[in-house]
């Protein structure tokens, strides 16, 4: 193998698939990223055997050929070079990546690309396009509320689900639930649902930041992979395997309160209330008080026996009746981070039913958020 290449495409490419790379493995190769050339470009991989990411970038080939290299050794070098061409050249018998820049040179013992995993596209099946922007805006408002930990490993994915109406993305970590929908300009041809994992739709978040033509998302017959293709970046995921809880039907349909704040203002307050609710659990009280005509007022507030309280009130329309409720005010600062829009409604029942939360005038999104025991 014998290829050039700029230093800031080449780092830009080892820092796309870098994320992929397995941090603790018992294969060696799994912790290098596998260098090969694809044409007249060089093609970056790099799997954890659950996420596996491939980048193409321009270069100048003149001997074709593949090897892997320690990703971290890799970036570090490249990341120190000067920003002019890099050639490289691999000395087959023994392995070894020769790197120049400039007046500067370095070999980095490397393993046979034969041993690396192959990343497989699935054979065609269920393609769908998806808006990049649309599908960021999607990631961002449910991933966060998938589950971080592993006992239940459905609850660590993302429900995609695939119907004539659109695609809906769901994830639940059994305090919270977040629902998205969006639809598509040509639905599958069959309706379908997987579960993507959480860090997998994250990943896509990343690297599709500079992405402007739609995202190709395609599910393998098997329904045991996803695999995602952007301009000159392919993403593949294995799926979890399970049932999705029926988060329909924990979703509230009725209500007798219906408050709508600024949300600016309401994450200003809770986050000054999160300040005292760190040593109580994360419990935030938050009051809603019907005033006359479009004069009604929200009360945040938190106590910490040990260092004292804190009590902030905000305008607010409330409609319903006078409620007091209480919830983590980590997960309220979460769900009012990805609220995009100027006003959020807040819809409740009764102190110990859940909280539903919609962006006024922001699409189809609804969190919930199951209220906490307030302590006499």
């Amino acid at each position: 193998m014998k290829i050039s290449c700029l230093q800031e495409n080449l780092s830009k490419g080892i820092a796309i698939v870098n994320r992929a790379v397995a941090t603790r493995s018992t294969l060696p190769v799994l912790s290098n990223i596998l260098l090969s050339t694809d044409e007249s470009r060089l093609k970056l991989s790099a799997t954890n055997l659950e996420i596996g990411i491939n980048c193409w970038i321009g270069a100048k080939v003149e001997q074709e050929g593949a090897t892997t290299v320690p990703a971290r050794l890799l970036a570090d070098l490249v990341n120190s070079l000067p920003a002019e061409r890099v050639d490289m050249e691999l000395i087959t018998r023994t392995q070894t990546l020769n790197l120049k820049a400039g007046r500067f040179e370095a070999n980095i013992k490397g393993i046979d690309a034969q041993e690396f995993p192959l990343i497989l596209v699935p054979e065609e099946d269920m393609r769908v396009q998806i808006d990049p922007d649309v599908l960021r805006q999607m990631i961002d408002r449910v991933a966060f509320a998938a589950a971080s930990d592993e006992s239940r490993p459905v609850l660590t994915g993302v429900l995609a689900d695939f119907s004539d109406d659109g695609l809906t993305l769901a994830a639940a970590d059994g305090y919270r639930l977040s629902v998205c929908t969006t639809e598509l300009e040509q639905a599958p041809e069959q309706p379908t649902s997987v579960i993507i994992p959480a860090r997998a739709l994250q990943e896509l978040r990343r690297i599709s930041g500079e992405q402007e033509e739609p995202v190709e998302m395609l599910v393998s017959s098997g329904r045991n992979q996803a695999y995602f293709h952007l301009k000159d970046i392919d993403l593949v995921s294995q799926l979890v395997e399970g049932t999705f809880p029926a988060y329909r039907q924990i979703m509230p349909t009725t209500f007798n309160t219906e408050t709508i704040v600024s949300t600016a203002d309401l994450l200003k307050a809770v986050r000054m209330a999160f300040i005292f609710a760190r040593d109580a659990s994360n419990i935030v009280r938050v009051q809603m008080v019907p005033g006359g005509e479009n004069s009604g007022r929200m009360i945040i507030s938190a106590t910490s026996a040990e260092h004292g309280d804190n009590v902030s009130e905000i305008d607010a329309t409330v409609e319903g009746k006078p409620i007091e409720i209480a919830f983590n005010a980590r997960y309220l600062i979460d769900a009012l981070d990805v609220m995009d829009t100027a006003q959020v409604s807040i819809q409740t029942r009764d102190a110990s039913s859940p909280g539903t939360f919609k962006p006024v005038g922001g699409g189809d999104f609804v969190h919930i958020i199951m209220p906490m025991h307030i302590p006499r």
